[in-house]
Parts: C-alpha cells; structure tokens; sequence
C-alpha cells in the first residue's frame, strides 16, 4: 500500500470552526465535508481561472466549480469588470434600475424562446416560482417531477420527496408525484390516473444522458393534451449546452423555464423565463387573480445582472459552449484511456454530456460504491486536482487536461490494487464519503 501522507492541518481545523458555526458546515450540503475523505475537505482560499488555492497553500486544477456555476473560470476579467463598473454606480434602489432593462433585453436575446423574464438569486426561488404559476393558471393541485434528476429546489413540493423530509407535512408531499424521465407511455398513465389534478410537469430537459428521439417533443404534446404546465430546470442545460439552454438545441420551446448557475459565472443571479400569458399572471397588467410570482429584494442587484450580461455575451461572443465541449470531449478520452489502460475501464466511468461530465465509481461487482469513491478522491487531491465532479471551465487548457488525466492514472493504480485485495479499507483514510441525500447524519 502506498503510504504517502497528504495532510491539510489548516483546512482541518477551518472545518471545525465551520461546524461549530453554520449547521452542515457549509452553505450549500453538496459542499460539506462528508462530501470528501475524512479530514481531507480542502478550504478555499482563491481562485484564479480554472485553479484554487486551499489554506494550506496547495493548489488544484478544480473541476464543478462552484457547483457548476463558475463555467468561465474564477475572477473572468470580462465579468469582474462588468460587476466592478455597476458597483461604483450603486447596488439597489427604490425603483428599478436601467440595468434590470439592460438585463432582461440581453436575457431575452439570448433566450429567444422565452418572452418575458423575472430575476432572483438562486434556482429554487425560480422553480418554486414556476411551480406557484402553474398550480395558479391551471387551478391544479398536484406536481408531477422527473423521477431521475436528483435536485429541484429546498421548498416543500420538492425536499419532501427525499430521503431529507423531516419537518414537512405528509399533506404537501402527497401533493408531489413523479414520472420516469424517457418514458412517455409511464408519463401519460400518470396524467390519465390523475385526470385534471396536475399542475406541471417540471424536468431537466437533459441530463446525463441525451433525450431520446422525440421525447420532448412528445412531453411537449402530452402537456398540451392533458392542460399541464410544461417545465424546464435549465439550471444546469442552461449555456452548457447552448447559450439558450437544451430548448434552444432540442428545439421543443417549454411554457416556463428556470436558469441559474452559469448564468452569473458565481455571482448570485437566477431567471424564471416564459410565454406572456403565463409570466403576466405574476405583473400587473390581466384581469385574473394576482399571482405572488417573485417578490426578491436582492434580486435585481445590478453587479449581478451586470455579471449575467457579461457572461451571455462571452458565451455568445467568444463561442464558450463549443469551448466546453471540447475540453470536457479531451478530458472524458484522456480518462477512459487512463481507466482502460490500468484495468479498471469498467470500473471508473466517465457519463454525460461532455460539458457536464460526471463519474462512476464501482466496486468488485460494478454496483456504485462510496468507499471506491473515497479511495479516488484521496488520491486525485493528493495528486492536485480538485473534482468531485468532472464538469469543466473554458479556462482549463490542455495542459490542465493532461495533468489531470496523468493523476487519475495514478489513482486508477491505486483502484487496481483495491481491486484485486477486494477490500478498499486499507486505501481510505477513514470514514467512506456520503450521500447528499439521506435521512440520518
């Protein structure tokens, strides 16, 4: 076994600070040290382009930055000049500011499958929002979510559903069904069952998988059929897969949808985006009862539109989605070779779109396993690269890729000799990693 010793003392005792602190020791659970090895959950101290530096003075190429959220690198001069410019100008007002136009106009350009946008500052505000909007134009009671996409928002209608549900009423989540995600004939059973009761239909349009041929086109037709609401989370399809979103590459146009993330390349900004005729139901110029739609004091913070303009003319400009995809094609080969060439090509398994790659780590038996996990995140941190995903920044370059594939080799190494003792304990350092969702700590 190999005994090198990686240690980050100053991050350890950061974490405990943390816990001591804020429940989860981290905002967002997705960032929590059960995340990573024991003892081994860096804390950040900066970030430049597609690296970090840790407080302990290690520096990582980093991968799912900032949660998919920072898809052109940390400080992009481009975005902190915007951000900087609108900051001098003042923040918030009594009235809405020009930018909050500016913004919309760009938004709308950018997303022309929408007609009219409303801002806030993170996903869940929008997709609730969109949620509220459909159970108000329609009258229904009921959401029907994807079954196969992990995350929709920290409100009821969605965490009920989890593993996490403790402190929501079993009346609002008996209020929330699901639907497999590809499976028409399923989705409209599930229409017919409950006839006239279900609002929306709310799903990432894509996920790690491509639709299959006809899919949303059909969702879109069974919406119209059974009188729901069509949906899309775009937080993550959102200019990963074009600047307009999946819709704008699938081509099948939602009746609402949600963007956020790479939308202020880390700066707090989200959008609920749609037809007229439903978004005017939360303004003031109908006749119907008024929809509270979103009502955000922070959510028209001018540096944080300024960012959303700036990225979505990068993304436009500078064609940052063909960038993506590029890196995430090298990095996704580099990795399967290096996987392959240590004989656990069946074992480390690279999914996804190649602007939103995300890996599997089996065990003995390919059955997803959290201590193979473990054992290969001690070894990519220890090696300098930072992924507990391997979505990718336009700012890593090649030699980035190249480094991070020659690391996962070493940890692929280490995974064979696992492997074959059959036993991953000697290998992990501590507890296994965790599962975001589960009902006990």
């Amino acid at each position: 076994m190999d005994t090198e010793e990686f240690l980050l003392p100053r991050s350890r005792t950061a974490n405990e600070r943390l816990h001591a602190m804020i429940p989860g020791g981290a905002h967002t659970y997705a960032k929590g040290d059960d995340q990573y090895p024991e003892n081994l959950a860096p804390v950040i101290s900066h970030g430049r382009g597609a690296h970090v530096w840790d407080i302990d003075g290690n520096r990582y190429i980093e991968y799912g930055s900032g949660l998919r959220s920072v898809s052109l690198g940390h400080a992009h001069p481009r975005v902190n000049e915007a951000v900087r410019r609108e900051i001098d100008r003042g923040s918030n007002f009594v009235r809405p500011s020009i930018v909050e136009v500016e913004a919309a106009e760009r938004f709308l350009a950018t997303v022309p499958t929408a007609e009219m946008v409303k801002f806030a500052k993170n996903g869940s505000d929008v997709t609730t929002a969109a949620v509220r909007l459909a159970r108000a134009v329609t009258g229904r009671p009921r959401v029907a979510i994807c079954a196969d996409h992990p995350f929709f928002s920290v409100d009821d209608w969605f965490i009920g559903t989890t593993p996490m549900a403790a402190g929501i009423p079993a009346a609002t989540t008996e209020l929330t069904v699901a639907f497999p995600y590809g499976d028409l004939a399923a989705t409209e059973e599930l229409l017919t069952r409950y006839q006239d009761e279900v609002a929306c239909l709310i799903l990432e349009p894509a996920g790690h998988t491509e639709p299959p041929p006809g899919y949303l086109a059909g969702l879109r037709e069974l919406a119209d059929r059974h009188g729901c609401v069509l949906i899309f989370d775009e937080m993550i399809t959102g200019l990963r897969w074009s600047e307009a979103g999946a819709q704008g590459l699938y081509g099948v146009v939602p009746d609402l949808s949600t963007f956020g993330k790479a939308l202020g390349n880390g700066f707090a900004v989200s959008a609920l985006a749609g037809r007229r005729e439903l978004m005017e139901r939360g303004g003031l110029r109908h006749s119907g009862d008024r929809v509270f739609l979103l009502s955000t004091t922070h959510g028209a913070e001018t540096h944080s539109l300024a960012a959303a303009m700036a990225v979505q003319s990068t993304y436009v400009e500078e064609g940052v989605t063909a960038r993506l995809h590029a890196l995430g094609e090298r990095l996704a080969a580099g990795v399967r070779d290096a996987a392959a060439g240590m004989g656990v090509g069946d074992h480390i398994v690279v999914r996804g779109r190649a602007s939103n790659l995300v890996f599997a780590t089996l065990d003995e038996n390919r059955q997803p396993s959290q201590q193979y996990r473990t054992l290969f995140l001690r070894r990519l941190l220890a090696g300098g690269v930072l992924a507990p995903s391997f979505v990718v920044s336009s700012a890593l370059d090649d030699a980035d890729i190249d480094r991070t594939v020659d690391v996962v080799a070493q940890a692929c190494a280490v995974y064979r000799k696992a492997l074959d003792a059959g036993d991953p304990t000697p290998w992990l350092g501590g507890r296994p990693v965790k599962p975001v969702f589960r009902r006990l700590a």
